[in-house]
């Protein structure tokens, strides 16, 4: 296809490693990693409402008189999220300064701080509609699904800056039923993902002392719908898992390009991992560490997955 004037032609991998921009960018992703496992924490200790009712302020100040543990994560929490926008709005910037008009990596920065931005606003309204610490009402399941599709689009935005940032090419793309299969396992992730927040939140809002415990409580006609949901994520977590196995195998088997080949490892490692994790947390009725591994380790292998659609897909 030949290049017009207006579209700049990508530049190629530097001999040295990785661009000074595509260094920050990947800096900026490990930091808003950062900040979404603290948010988890801030769930799972039900810190959300530390700060009152009040945001911007906390407790109506700017720098709250601390009394309690929960206003320390919260605060915590909030000076972090402020931090990531002020890094998403600099990594614009510099992709401004950096590449031209219709570059990948200044289009995938505007939609990360865009994501940011509403990020932002549902976190607000999380605080300010009462939705968090002990609250157990649907807006808030809906809420929190919303939650994390806006965490999941900004990390890909973010995944997606710093993987075009050196503007190599892509390999080995595909087309037709199977690019839409690869589409389809981001839609799978996200599902799944979003069912295993609805379950880790019943875990902190009902929690179980030991797994025969909680597998009573599943099915007591009676239970809270929340207790009644947890059941769910497990299945379609191992059903997730074989799709996204069946997926990336045939890239692992051909290893038709180190880039791809290198992501459908990742993919695949990460989502057995993922397994053994989740059923680890379940025998062990939901510890907080390992809470927190499961949900990083979800969004690295959203980013690969991402990275991995991103790089076969035409």
């Amino acid at each position: 296809m030949e290049q017009t004037a207006s579209t700049p032609p990508p530049a190629t991998v530097r001999a040295s490693g990785l661009s000074p921009y595509s260094k920050l960018a990947w800096g900026v992703l490990g930091y808003n990693l950062l900040v979404i496992v603290w948010g988890a924490l801030v769930r799972a200790t039900k810190s959300g409402a530390g700060c009152g009712g009040h945001w911007p302020l906390c407790n109506g100040d700017v720098l709250p008189e601390v009394t309690q543990m929960a206003t320390v994560i919260e605060f915590t929490h909030r000076i972090m999220s402020g931090l990531a926008l002020v890094s998403a709005v600099w990594l614009w910037w510099k992709a401004r300064k950096a590449f031209g008009e219709g570059h990948a990596a200044r289009r995938w920065a505007g939609w990360s701080v865009f994501f940011m931005i509403t990020e932002a606003l549902v976190g607000a309204g999380l605080v300010l509609w009462g939705l968090v610490a002990g609250d157990t009402s649907v807006a808030r399941v809906y809420v929190l699904g919303i939650h994390l599709v806006n965490t999941f689009l900004l990390i890909a935005c973010l995944a997606l800056t710093a993987w075009w940032a050196d503007g190599h090419a892509r390999e080995a793309t595909v087309g037709g039923r199977a690019a839409l299969f690869a589409k389809i396992g981001l839609v799978v992730l996200t599902v799944v993902s979003a069912a295993g927040a609805i379950t880790a939140l019943g875990d902190t809002l009902f929690p179980s002392g030991s797994f025969a415990e909680g597998l009573r409580k599943d099915f007591v006609e009676t239970a809270h719908f929340l207790v009644r949901l947890r059941v769910i994520h497990p299945a379609l977590a191992v059903a997730g898992a074989l799709y996204m196995m069946l997926l990336v195998w045939p890239e692992v088997r051909t290893q038709r390009s180190d880039r791809l080949f290198g992501l459908a490892v990742s993919i695949s490692g990460g989502v057995l991992m993922q397994v053994a994790l989740g059923m680890l947390n379940v025998m062990m009725a939901a510890p907080l560490e390992i809470q927190l591994a499961h949900l990083l380790l979800a969004d690295l292998v959203w980013i690969a997955s991402v990275l991995f659609v991103s790089e076969r897909t035409a």
